[in-house]
């Protein structure tokens, strides 16, 4: 490929073969181009090669990548790109909170490395991006508590965690109900500088429009029936943390007006009261509704709705990610498990054939819920389908078995997948099975960017 820019950049690799390989390629890109097998070699080499960037290994001898991002904190003029084949959704927030520009999975996809490197050339012409302190929590035990998976699309929303997460800027997070809106919002606040500041939820469904003014900008004494006494409201109470509003897209237009000014002004008035008060929170929002489409019919407000925008987060419903199934089952059964104070249970394959078959209507939160519900129910070392309350089998209960779209390109993407899980990542035994050639399936991995 030809690159409009080059620049100069150096590649941390212990690996001699991916060294080699990565310098080669981006040479005949025509940027100039330096190596070195250690993060300490780099530091020396960064001294008088002066990199405009440096694409480094996460796992290697000696000091990580990590580490040499870390270090690298304060030479803002020096872009940082992570490379692993390892770290997954645990690594990619990680890096993006802590100031890389993107955080790449091996093997590379060596277009998408020319679009990142492309974009990361443009991008200094015109600024330089700080880095800017992070919480103090190890994003390890962010990760473990909030986010499971490794579809290409939640690797996607956890590198936009790392990087809104170094902002306060707002946020609107949309998807499916029971998807896991709060959680990607609760990894946003801890991955924050703001993580010891409170984290306020509020269900704008869960409080009746009369009360919900109320519940968020507080009241006096006085200032309605039964208001005895002054009370603070979530905005006051969540100082420079954060306020989470779920659901924002079922609110009237007149608390959004309210809300609106908030966002602009940064004050609001507790009810009953004359005297504006400030606040510093900041604001991330959720809903299952389609905000532009509700803007257009009347329903929604377009200015708030271009304030909550800044920055959108969309999570996929579970069975566009059938792929992290197993990992979500593992984790979700474990805790139960451990609940319950009772050994871990195992998922037959005949099982977990049948989740992926399922439609997951209710997403990970029925997926949850079902676990659950097995783990209390089951007798040996095994959950059952009949535990699950899913039904015996697919033809005597009558399963909501969906291909998870209506489109040939959905169907097509979930029974790939399915099979691919049913095989254990076999790629030779999947194509058997769909009766399709080797290279073919290749092909549709990359295209749907399916986990194998």
């Amino acid at each position: 490929m030809t690159n409009q820019l080059s620049g100069r950049i150096l590649v941390v690799e212990d690996d001699e073969s991916h060294r080699l390989t990565l310098a080669k390629y981006l040479k005949r890109a025509g940027h100039d181009v330096r190596s070195v097998s250690t993060a300490e070699a780099a530091f020396g080499e960064i001294s008088h090669f002066d990199p405009q960037l440096v694409i480094s290994d996460v796992r290697m001898p000696g000091l990580s990548g990590f580490d040499l991002l870390e270090r690298l904190g304060d030479q803002t003029e020096i872009s940082v790109i992570l490379i692993t084949a390892y770290e997954g959704v645990t690594g990619a927030i990680n890096a993006m909170r802590n100031g890389a520009y993107d955080y790449l999975i091996k093997p590379l996809d060596l277009d998408r490395l020319d679009q990142v490197v492309e974009a990361c050339l443009t991008d200094r012409l015109s600024t330089s991006s700080g880095r800017e302190s992070n919480g103090s929590e190890p994003i390890e035990e962010i990760v473990s508590r909030r986010i499971v998976g490794e579809d290409p699309a939640m690797l996607r929303i956890c590198k936009m965690i790392g990087t809104v997460a170094r902002t306060r800027a707002s946020v609107l997070v949309r998807g499916e109900t029971g998807t896991g809106k709060e959680l990607i919002a609760r990894a946003i606040h801890d991955a924050s500088a703001t993580v010891n500041e409170p984290f306020v939820a509020i269900d704008c469904t869960a409080i009746p429009e009369t009360l919900l003014e109320s519940a968020l900008f507080g009241h006096v004494a006085g200032a309605f029936t039964g208001a005895k006494e002054s009370r603070r409201g979530k905005f006051e109470l969540a100082g420079r943390g954060t306020v989470f509003l779920d659901e924002i897209g079922d609110t009237s237009l007149a608390f959004q007006a309210k809300l609106l000014r908030v966002l602009q002004e940064r004050e609001f008035h507790p009810v009953g009261s004359e005297n504006a008060k400030t606040t510093e929170a900041r604001i991330l929002a959720a809903t299952h509704q389609p905000l532009d489409r509700m803007v257009g019919d009347g329903g929604f407000r377009q200015d708030l709705y271009f304030r909550l925008q800044v920055i959108e987060i969309v999570v996929p419903p579970l069975r566009k990610r059938l792929g992290d199934l197993p990992l979500l089952t593992q984790h979700i059964l474990a805790r139960a498990c451990d609940e319950l104070d009772r050994d871990l249970l195992n998922v037959p394959t005949s099982v977990m054939s049948a989740m992926t078959r399922y439609a997951w209507p209710g997403n990970v939160r029925e997926l949850e819920n079902a676990l659950t519900r097995a783990a209390v129910l089951a007798k040996g070392s095994s959950i059952s389908l009949e535990h699950m309350a899913l039904g015996q089998t697919e033809e005597e209960a009558g399963l909501s078995f969906e291909p998870g779209g209506d489109s040939l390109e959905d169907m097509e993407r979930t029974h790939v997948q399915r099979i691919l899980i049913q095989t254990k990542g076999n790629k030779s035994q999947a194509a058997q099975i769909l009766k399709i050639s080797r290279p073919r399936l290749d092909r549709i991995i990359q295209k749907y960017e399916l986990k194998v």
